[in-house]
């Protein structure tokens, strides 16, 4: 429960990664804080992102491993998955997770008010419809970090059976036989990935003329052909106009006419900003049409000693994102060196089958700002570790500027598909922010046999010899 005090050096309103990240990095440089959040604290990312979504794609693989044991040479029957048991564990590590934050706040001594949270004049923050009742406390600096809520689309009213967002659809209850996946962002292929392996027939229909826009789009095919092979039906370039139920599941309208009988629509069409709760009307915090807060590179708002992070601005809607500006508000709030966060450069990770992470510039991109580049690729199919594993569906992928004698020189980007990547990428992603030349990276020494040799392979043979590429 909260102590007495009514005045903190720094108010976090939410307690989602950036919300709990500022608090807990604030109350280590020394700092009184307080923490509202009028759930538990984790926020998306912990209760209906990140960690559900990757819980259930760690069951995908358990179950891909054991149809595949026969390979090895283990005899198995075909093995059956127990959704209520798949569903329980899952529970369980969040709670695991979700005690041992709290636990980590109390052990930093940060004062947790449980309720919603709202901005006024003066750096004034009110509390109510919670445990903590009815409070009023203000602070030095306010941390605006409320998050995010999935976006809807209009026809498709969620109710959580036949029409469900990526909330509802980490706490199903039966494995629906077909679904309709309406987004092929990061989020729907995560979740075409594991329903498919879960045993649904699965249709992706994207809009725009690739899924996973924004991925290069080498990368973008080697998930292509793993979809289909898996027999993911993906559309492109396809829009929906419409829906309508009927007992067992709805009839799907595309913009084109076509129709689709499916058990389960998932609407994947990514997050809005969530500023609605946080009043903000007798102060200078400004919110776009867009309702992201409006912020500068070290997430203030108009409002002197209030910032924004995560979700609720304009940045990647990613969890180490909120992470990262939550030590830089800290740092800047605090008057100590704080470097703007170079938002091209962060590490992006997606966990469907085959996995994707990247960092840096696509192919296109560096061809948008005019740079000429010089790009090696190398596949997993001759790395001896993804063969022994039984995965070698994949590829590296670096891209170099071309210096005027036509050689390469500095990393701009690293793009990988296929087994572990999203654990293989630190290195590729210090590549990266490091502005190292190929021949740096390239002197390092790669432990074999290993899947993160691959990016030591690409490296070299930017440097005009290859070993075994």
């Amino acid at each position: 429960m909260p102590n007495d005090a009514t005045h903190f050096d720094l108010v976090v309103i939410g307690g989602g990664p950036g919300g709990y990240g500022t608090a807990l990095y604030g109350a280590a440089a020394g700092l009184q804080v307080a923490l509202v959040e009028m759930h538990r604290v984790g926020g998306t990312c912990l209760h209906l992102g990140c960690i559900p979504a990757k819980e259930l794609l760690e069951t995908a693989h358990v179950l891909r491993t054991v149809r595949s044991a026969g390979d090895f040479g283990v005899r198995t029957t075909a093995p059956q998955l127990d959704l209520g048991t798949t569903m329980s564990r899952k529970n369980a590590v969040i709670d695991q997770l979700t005690s041992g934050l709290e636990s980590l706040l109390k052990g930093r001594k940060v004062t947790m008010f449980d309720g919603i949270g709202s901005l006024h004049a003066g750096r004034t923050v009110r509390v109510t419809g919670g445990e903590s009742g009815d409070v009023e406390i203000t602070g030095t600096n306010v941390v605006l970090a409320s998050g995010s809520k999935p976006r809807t689309i209009p026809g498709f009213d969620v109710d959580g059976r036949i029409v469900v967002t990526s909330d509802e659809v980490l706490s199903i209850d039966h494995i629906p036989a077909h679904a309709a996946i309406i987004g092929g962002g990061a989020i729907g292929c995560e979740f075409a990935s594991a329903l498919a392996d879960f045993g649904t027939k699965v249709m992706i229909i994207e809009a725009l003329p690739q899924i996973l826009t924004g991925c290069d789009q080498d990368v973008t095919k080697v998930v292509e052909r793993a979809f289909k092979k898996r027999g993911i039906d993906i559309r492109t370039g396809v829009s929906v106009s419409g829906h309508q139920p009927h007992g067992n599941g709805t009839v799907l309208t595309l913009a084109d006419g076509e129709q689709l009988d499916v058990e389960m629509v998932v609407v994947s069409v990514g997050r809005r900003p969530y500023p609605d709760l946080l009043g903000l009307d007798a102060t200078a915090v400004v919110v776009d049409e867009r309702k992201f807060v409006v912020v500068d590179s070290f997430c203030r708002t108009h409002e002197p000693g209030v910032y924004a992070l995560g979700d609720l601005v304009n940045t990647p809607q990613l969890a180490h994102v909120a992470f990262a500006e939550a030590i830089m508000v800290v740092k800047h709030l605090l008057g100590e060196a704080a470097l703007p966060i170079d938002y091209g450069r962060v590490p992006w990770a997606i966990y469907c089958h085959p996995e994707v992470a990247f960092a840096g510039m696509t192919e296109a991109r560096a061809a948008e700002a005019g740079i000429e580049t010089v790009v090696s690729k190398h596949r997993f199919n001759g790395n001896s570790r993804a063969i022994i594993v039984g995965e070698a569906e994949g590829m590296v992928k670096v891209i170099a500027a071309k210096r005027p004698d036509g050689s390469a020189g500095q990393i701009l980007g690293v793009h990988m598909a296929g087994p572990w990547v999203t654990e293989q990428l630190g290195q590729g992603y210090l590549a990266v922010n490091w502005e190292a030349t190929v021949e740096e990276v390239a002197q390092f020494v790669q432990p074999h046999p290993t899947m993160s040799e691959l990016f030591g392979e690409t490296v070299l043979s930017l440097t005009g010899r290859a070993l075994h590429g």
